[in-house]
């Protein structure tokens, strides 16, 4: 666009000279015809030269300040059309920037919009997720509270066939005692050493003793009683086992081992001892309304009862805190067994049995509640309290 202009300029200027010369030219024609015509002196036509000469440097200069002021506004004329075309190119500019940025911000709402659509749908997937997450949080509790309570259902069942299996075989250890006591009564009066007098009150036995072969004879009904009790024992065993593999209940199951492993070593002593000595029943204890007597074997048996069934009960609780199961020490096979660390020889099972539970009953409560109220820990085993062993044992000699 600058050099069409620059161009058409050239030809203007040039077109304004040829009219200049020709206007030159036909001047200079006219003045020759008028000298001819009226034919001057030679001083008037030196002045009329001169006169001539200064009109044309006049013309001329008349025509160059023309030329100068066309030039000039050609030139003002060229300026204004490059400023308006600056102006118009400008404009044109701005509107394209102007057309570009409605663009982009255009784009930059799209992109916006579409980051908060695709914030809105995380968001609600987000939700959704979680809600799919409480719903099966929510879920997996009613499972768990459903099997807790067909565990329990079925711990109540078992509870009952296991009470019902205990009472037939208490009714037959009764009926064997029974016969069995007949067979010790006929003996008794035959033999004048089985009751001694009590010197100081001149009456028979308010103690009783027991000769070594009456000793044998009771520590055989005893073994017998065990070891029926054992092999009824031995089968709700193996299928604990399993509940508890199934119910994922890891440190039960292992506590559960852990005391199998010791009924397994108490059924093999008891098998294998050989020792009876003579007892004296010297020692006198109330029990649930009644006084019963034993002798200091007796005593000390009932005492590792008690004992024994505190630790074992305190174990037992731990597991099932440690497994996020329910207090409950009457469902422990342990407390339901009793049994740990009998010995046939100074008491019966079924007395054994009742103290080994009262300490049980302590011990598991001390073991899930995380304390000592009951007992305490020394030397890697766990004891019941001296105070409440005697409040459990009411003993006089």
């Amino acid at each position: 666009m600058g050099l069409s202009v620059v161009v058409g300029g050239a030809l203007l200027l040039g077109a304004v000279g040829d009219a200049s010369a020709q206007r030159n030219r036909g001047g200079r024609d006219k003045q020759a015809d008028e000298t001819k015509q009226q034919a001057p002196t030679k001083q008037d036509d030196a002045a009329q030269r001169q006169d001539q000469e200064g009109q044309i440097r006049q013309q001329q200069n008349q025509q160059r300040q023309a030329q100068q002021e066309q030039l000039n506004q050609q030139r003002q004329a060229q300026q204004e059309q490059l400023i308006q075309q600056r102006q118009a190119q400008q404009a044109q500019e701005n509107q394209q920037r102007q057309a570009q940025q409605n663009v982009w911000r255009q784009q930059q709402r799209q992109v916006q919009e579409s980051q908060q659509q695709n914030q809105r749908v995380q968001q609600q997937q987000q939700n959704v997720w979680q809600q799919n997450q409480r719903r099966q949080v929510q879920d997996q509790q009613e499972q768990q509270r459903a099997q807790q309570q067909n565990v329990w259902r079925q711990n109540q069942q078992r509870q009952v066939q296991d009470q019902q299996e205990q009472q037939r075989a208490q009714q037959q250890n009764v009926w064997q005692q029974n016969q069995q006591r007949q067979v010790r009564e006929g003996q008794r009066r035959n033999d004048s050493g089985a009751w001694q007098q009590n010197q100081n009150s001149g009456r028979q036995g308010d103690y009783q003793a027991y000769n070594r072969r009456q000793q044998q004879a009771l520590q055989q009904q005893r073994l017998q009683q065990y070891n029926n009790r054992w092999s009824n024992w031995k089968q709700l065993q193996q299928r604990r086992q399993n509940e508890l593999r199934q119910e994922r209940r890891s440190q039960y199951l292992n506590y559960q081992q852990r005391y199998w492993n010791h009924i397994r070593q108490d059924q093999i002593r008891l098998q294998q001892a050989q020792y009876y000595d003579n007892l004296v029943n010297n020692y006198r204890y109330y029990r649930e309304g009644n006084y019963y007597y034993t002798s200091q074997y007796g005593v000390q048996q009932i005492q590792n009862a008690i004992n024994y069934g505190y630790e074992e009960g305190f174990r037992s609780g731990q597991a099932d805190r440690g497994d996020g199961w329910n207090s409950g020490y009457e469902n422990s096979y342990g407390y339901q067994d009793a049994s740990y660390g009998y010995d046939s020889y100074y008491v019966g099972l079924d007395e054994y049995n009742y103290y080994f539970r009262q300490g049980f009953e302590r011990g598991y409560e001390d073991g899930y509640d995380g304390q000592y109220q009951y007992g305490s820990y020394r030397n890697g085993k766990y004891q019941i309290l001296g105070s409440i062993l005697s409040t459990i044992f009411n003993l006089a000699r």
